[in-house]
Parts: C-alpha cells; sequence; structure tokens
C-alpha cells in the first residue's frame, strides 16, 4: 500500500496538463486548455482542463475530476496504478508500506489481465533473444526485414516457439491464473495448449505502454495457415478503438501535426526505425469511428499511405467517408505498384519516401475523382451515379465552409453545376438528420429542454440577464425583473462560495464569512437540494473554524458535490452574449472573475436577498389575504407592517442595484 503522506507528494506535484496532454492534444483557449474529449466521439472540442485548479471537465459527455481520476477512467488503472505512474512521471520514489492479502487480491484482480500480458510479452521476448530456436527462426527474420535490435526491442517484438504448451507450463509454474490466460487468448480455451505457436510475436501498446494484446505473424508456408492471428477483445484490448503503433508514435504525430496511416505492423515499425515515427497502422482492417477519433485527438490532419495495388485502393476507399465525419483534413498516397510502406523505405530510405509522401499525396476529392472518372469514362448513367458518389462523401463534412469549397471544387473538376450539387448535398444532409433524429426518438435520447447542474450552466456572471443585471449609468439599459425563480440566485451564491469562500474583502472578512452571516437567517430556505446541502456545510465550516477552500469541494465525497464543483471551475470565464445583445455592454469591459471576487460577492448576496425578499413580499400578499377573508384584524395589522419593511428592504436594495422590479 501506498503510504498516505507520499501519496498526497505526488498529488500536490502533478499537473493536471502534463497529464492529459499525454493523451489529448490540447489548445490553449483562456485561463484553460481545451481539446477533443477521449471519453466520447465528438467533432467540436469541449473538453476543458484547468491547470490553476488542478481538474478537468468535459462538457459534452460530463466526465471530470483531477489527473486520477483521468489515469482511472482513461487508461482503466486501479488507484494505486495511477498514483505509480505519476510517481514515475514526476520522478517520485514510491516505498510501499505491505498491503494485506485482501489488498493484494484486489490490486491482481483490477490489474490481472495487464499482468498475464506483460508476463507473455516477456516469454515470447525472452524466446526471441535467449533461445537457440528464436535466434535463428525469428530473430534472423527480424533482420532480414531491416530491424535493428534497439528497434525490435522497442515495439516489443518476440517469438512464440512451434511448441505445444510452454507457454501455458510456464505461466502455471508462475502461478497465473489459467482463466485470465483464457481470458487474454493466451491459451486455447480447453487449457491444453498456446494459442500462439511458431510464429514471430507482434506486441500491441494501450496508449500508456501497457501490453493490451498480441498478434502473431506464421513462419510456416503452408497456405492453410493463417498469416496473421490476433488476440480476442477483451476488457482491456478493444479492436475498433486501437491503432497499432499508437503509444509510441502519439508524441510524433503531435509535433508534426500529421498522422500517417498505414496498413500493417512492419509498415510502422520500418517506418519509425528510419525516422518518420508519426506513423500508426490498422493492421488490415477497416478504419472504425473508435480509431479516428484516437487519431484526432492528436492532429486533424490524417495522410493515408497505402499499397497502390486494387486492395490498397479499395481499404483508402472505405476509410474515407468514415474520416470526413470525423473532420479530418484526408490526403491519400498510393504508392507504386509492389511497393508498400515498409519495402519503400528499406529500398529508397525515409527522405525519398517523405518527399514521394510531398508530392503524390492527393486532396480527396482530387483522388476519389480521379479515379472514378477512369471508371466512368463514356457512360452518363455511371457518371451521374459517380457525382453522387462524390457528393455523398463531401455531406459528410461537418463544416460547411469546407464543404462549400469541395464541393465549388467538385463542380469545377466534374463539370456540373455547382447549384445542382449543392441541392443534392443539403437532401443528403437532410436526410441524415432526419434519420438521427427519428432513431433518437425511438430510443428516448432526444434532447431535453430541461436543465440540470451537470449540464454546461449558463455563464451569466451574476445571474440570470432575464431577472437582473449589474447597474449600468445608462437609463435604457435599467433592466426589470419579476424574480420569478431562485434557482439561478441561489447558485451564484454557492458557486462564490466554493470559488472564493477563502478569499478576503477589504473589509478584512473572508468571502465565506460576508456571506453566511449575512444570510444565515435563509440558509434553511433554500430551495434547490443540492445548494442547500453546499449552504450548510460551508456554515458548519465556518462554525468549527475551518477555511471553505475550493480544494475541499473538488474532492469532496459526495459525487454531485464534486461534480458540481469541477463543472463550476472549468467553465469559461466569460461573459454571455445576451450581456452585448440584450443591454449593450461590451464584452472587453468584463474584469476576470477571480480579480473581481469581490464584486462578484457584493452583487451575488444583494441579487440573492432581493429574490427571497421577492418570494417573501408575495407569500406576505396571500397571507394578508388570508387575513382580510378570516376577519383577523390583529394578523392583517402585523403582516401589513412587516409587509412595509420587506418592500422598503427591497427598494433600497432595488435602488442600490438600479433595477426596477415588476410586481407579481
Amino acid at each position: 500500500m501506498i503510504p498516505a503522506k507520499t501519496v498526497q507528494d505526488i498529488i500536490e506535484a502533478t499537473r493536471i496538463e502534463d497529464v492529459v496532454g499525454e493523451f489529448v492534444t490540447l489548445r490553449r483557449r483562456g485561463i484553460n486548455l481545451l481539446g477533443l474529449c477521449p471519453f466520447h466521439g465528438e467533432k467540436t472540442p469541449s473538453f476543458n482542463v484547468n491547470p490553476t485548479r488542478n481538474i478537468f471537465k468535459c462538457f459534452g459527455c460530463g466526465k471530470a475530476g483531477d489527473a486520477i481520476t483521468f489515469l482511472r477512467e482513461h487508461e482503466s488503472m486501479s488507484f494505486d496504478d495511477a498514483i505509480r505512474w505519476l510517481g514515475r512521471k514526476y520522478s517520485i520514489e514510491i516505498q510501499e508500506v505491505e498491503r494485506t492479502p485482501q489488498q493484494m487480491a484486489e490490486v491482481q484482480l483490477a490489474d490481472s489481465l495487464f499482468i498475464v500480458n506483460d508476463f507473455a510479452a516477456q516469454h515470447f521476448s525472452d524466446e526471441l533473444f535467449n533461445t537457440d530456436e528464436g535466434k535463428s527462426v525469428a530473430l534472423s527474420y527480424f533482420r532480414q526485414r531491416g530491424l535493428r535490435e534497439d528497434t525490435i526491442r522497442k515495439f516489443g517484438l518476440g517469438y512464440a516457439p512451434n511448441q505445444r504448451d510452454l507457454l501455458l507450463q510456464k505461466a502455471r509454474l508462475h502461478g497465473h491464473s489459467l482463466d485470465l490466460l483464457k481470458q487474454t487468448g493466451l491459451v486455447s480455451q480447453d487449457t491444453t495448449r498456446d494459442f500462439f505457436r511458431g510464429r514471430v510475436m507482434f506486441t500491441i501498446h494501450n496508449l500508456s505502454g501497457k501490453v493490451a494484446a498480441f498478434a502473431g505473424r506464421t513462419m510456416s508456408t503452408e497456405k492453410t495457415v493463417p498469416k496473421y492471428i490476433n488476440s480476442p477483445e477483451t476488457a482491456v484490448y478493444i479492436k475498433n478503438k486501437t491503432l497499432y503503433g499508437a503509444f509510441q508514435a502519439k508524441n510524433a504525430i503531435r509535433k508534426a501535426d500529421e498522422c500517417i496511416l498505414v496498413e500493417g505492423y512492419m509498415d510502422v515499425i520500418s517506418l519509425a526505425q528510419a525516422g518518420i515515427e508519426n506513423v500508426v497502422a490498422s493492421s488490415g482492417t477497416s478504419l472504425t469511428e473508435g480509431q479516428l477519433q484516437l487519431i484526432k485527438r492528436n492532429t486533424p490532419n490524417l495522410t493515408i499511405l497505402y499499397d497502390g495495388d486494387a486492395a490498397g485502393v479499395k481499404a483508402a476507399l472505405r476509410g474515407l467517408d468514415l474520416a470526413l465525419e470525423q473532420d479530418l483534413n484526408v490526403r491519400i498516397a498510393l504508392l507504386p505498384d509492389g511497393h508498400d510502406p515498409d519495402s519503400y523505405v528499406q529500398e529508397k530510405g525515409a527522405d525519398e519516401l517523405r518527399a514521394f509522401i510531398a508530392d503524390n499525396s492527393k486532396d480527396f476529392i482530387l483522388f476519389k475523382t480521379g479515379l472514378l472518372l477512369a471508371e466512368t469514362k463514356g457512360d452518363p448513367i455511371k457518371r451521374a451515379g459517380l457525382i453522387k458518389d462524390i457528393v455523398g462523401s463531401i455531406a459528410k463534412i461537418p463544416d460547411p465552409i469546407k464543404r462549400s469549397v469541395y464541393l465549388r471544387e467538385c463542380a469545377a473538376l466534374l463539370q456540373v453545376d455547382e447549384a445542382a450539387l449543392m441541392t443534392e448535398s443539403n437532401r443528403i444532409i437532410t436526410g441524415n438528420i432526419k434519420k438521427t433524429v427519428e432513431k433518437e426518438a425511438k430510443s428516448g435520447g432526444a434532447a431535453s429542454d430541461s436543465w440540470n447542474y451537470q449540464e454546461p450552466f449558463p455563464d451569466y456572471p451574476a445571474g440570470d440577464p432575464e431577472y437582473y443585471a449589474p447597474p449600468t449609468d445608462s437609463p435604457t439599459n435599467k433592466p426589470k425583473g419579476n424574480f420569478k425563480s431562485t434557482e439561478y440566485q441561489e447558485r451564484e451564491v454557492i458557486e462564490i462560495l466554493i470559488e472564493f469562500g477563502d478569499q478576503i474583502l477589504p473589509e478584512g472578512v473572508s468571502v465565506a464569512k460576508y456571506i453566511l452571516t449575512d444570510i444565515e437567517d435563509s440558509l434553511e430556505f433554500f430551495e434547490t437540494p443540492l445548494f442547500s446541502r453546499i449552504a450548510k456545510e460551508c456554515y458548519q465550516l465556518l462554525l468549527n473554524g475551518e477555511e471553505i477552500t475550493s480544494k475541499h469541494f473538488i474532492y469532496h465525497p459526495d459525487q454531485d458535490i464534486k461534480d458540481f464543483a469541477i463543472t463550476l471551475l472549468t467553465k469559461d470565464d466569460g461573459m454571455s452574449q445576451n450581456w452585448v445583445d440584450k443591454l449593450g455592454l461590451p464584452l472587453q469591459n468584463q474584469p476576470p472573475r477571480a480579480s473581481n471576487f469581490a464584486a462578484q460577492t457584493y452583487y451575488g448576496i444583494d441579487f440573492f436577498k432581493i429574490n427571497k425578499l421577492s418570494a417573501l413580499l408575495n407569500d406576505l400578499k396571500k397571507l394578508i389575504q388570508e387575513s382580510f377573508v378570516n376577519n383577523d384584524n390583529e394578523k392583517l395589522e402585523h403582516y401589513i407592517k412587516v409587509q412595509m419593511k420587506v418592500k422598503k428592504s427591497l427598494d433600497e436594495l432595488a435602488k442600490k442595484r438600479n433595477i426596477t422590479i415588476l410586481p407579481k
């Protein structure tokens, strides 16, 4: 078990942007960093990383947390493994104390698949480098293919001897579970023989470098033996979300801002050894949405480099529409007949391959149009089908400007009316939207008009502009409101408590103390349950003499409170466009929230009280009516006096904030 102090030291040393940046391409937007969410497919970035708070939040799928949460969710790590990963990254030594048998069992259960795969990878490596058969059969094969030893070790290549149960017996000797060996596909389901036999082995890593699966290439010349066999899907290996070489290539892809996609394992390895490291492989399978999303998180630019034969052309076209749907900038380069990326770079070298790609890669529309035009020459019916095919691909592009440019280019290439292409494109897009809406309606997944605190918050700096606004010198901009809802005002107070509770106001008291002592009598009257819980907890912390900090809520044991805090602390630090459209207030005049916490506090507490007083006036109005109907003059007199005092307080606040309150 990792000592608590070591865990704390690692947490304090961890920078969320460093960790997430290992897996997601981030670009700065204000004080936050923005990228494509690694937890769900999206075309528009909604994944926010807040370096100041050391947290992340996706406003698309709702995933949120700190660096440890990210590693646990993204890499399927246990808490301890996430801490170890961070410890290695920040060079913090971890001296673990002895675990209990129960803790050992829990850790082993969580990491068992990776452990067994790692054992197998070491076994295959040992058989390659340390046995006569491995050296003579497999190592010589890799060297004939032009691979150096450092490359072989970097990619975890190995050898599975043509023996019935060598791995199985060794695994038993080391105490590995037969059930886990079956799950990973390393042994047969009846546990009598090894699955990989007589094959050179390619290790498939996940994005953090852990061994997820294997592929084995036969050394046999018999045509009845499949050339490649692969591990089955497991909890740690999902084929349609895995690209071979992604772990080794991710940094190079980000640096080059381009991903080169090839078909085979050896293509990736040979190009990487030659210095072209931004390469991944689909491993001979059709491209999937999950694989393309993996690419897009690192770069929007994809170059497909396939063999120039008919099979290579078909493979390139198969993944094209999916890549366009992901809004990738796709170029295609087909190698000369008789060459694949491996053979080309071995024969001609990296510089010539780079030059070939630069000179011969074509934009997808030029590639597809040129290819299909040759097949439809002289046949108007086929030509019409070709045009629909190409427009169908263009219609997949989400960006309307990019789509328009491609339609114009297509019209010029095919010598057809651009308006006709636009009409066809719109028809396809409309049909696709209709299908999506119908599908969502049937599955109950249609968007809801209701709002809850887990969704992206409106970015109003002091509540709902329909009800109130900051003061302005212009009489024409004087807002009006009826304060029919309390949720916005309650939320504003809670947001200020979480974000700025420990900040000191000019009065010399903390924001939390200023607010909570002012609204102490209203704590029982919060209408939103979540906000009520937070307000009461803050008040208790204040009574206990404890500071109210954002960190307290980021690591809160109540998941609802934790999610609310992380969502708040990662939301945009900006004004709603409504302030420009409705009130004429320029956005550039808004100071950042962090430097304006005092004004936020004063506004928040005033409008909270305005809301509560407005609600109280409404209640008093009903009580006065009831007293009048019941001829209860004593209560009537009392309620009228209270009404006058409340109205006076409300009018003073309304005057202070330069607003007009509409009667209900």
